[in-house]
């Protein structure tokens, strides 16, 4: 899919405002769902970015409460979670619907 400029409720085009989905991990993905009502594209990244994100955080939390073979595990984890993060807001960016291994369809059924 090719950039894509089609306007947001928010006025912004789609693409950018997939792209701010990620920008804050869950927390931007959960307020632009309720902000995007009709966009679906949006709503994929937005619903797509809030449980990526917010299952990563509980992964990381789950993992600091485990003494040291969690902790290390953690470290690990944090460089994966940059790398993802910037690859869905490029991806986004590009006006691609890039779906994650199972939390895309997730993200695709709840998108509307």
């Amino acid at each position: 899919m090719a950039e894509n400029s089609n306007k947001t409720a928010s006025g912004l085009t789609e693409n950018f405002e997939a792209m701010l989905c990620y920008l804050f991990g869950w927390v931007s993905g959960l307020v632009f769902f309720l902000i995007e009502k009709d966009n679906k594209f949006v709503r994929f990244h937005a619903m797509q970015s809030l449980i990526t994100f917010a299952g990563l955080l509980v992964i990381n939390i789950v993992l600091g409460a485990i003494p040291v073979l969690g902790w290390i595990v953690a470290v690990f984890l944090w460089p994966v979670t940059l790398i993802l993060w910037i690859f869905l807001m490029y991806k986004a960016y590009k006006g691609e619907k890039f779906k994650l291994p199972i939390v895309g369809d997730m993200a695709e059924k709840q998108a509307g």
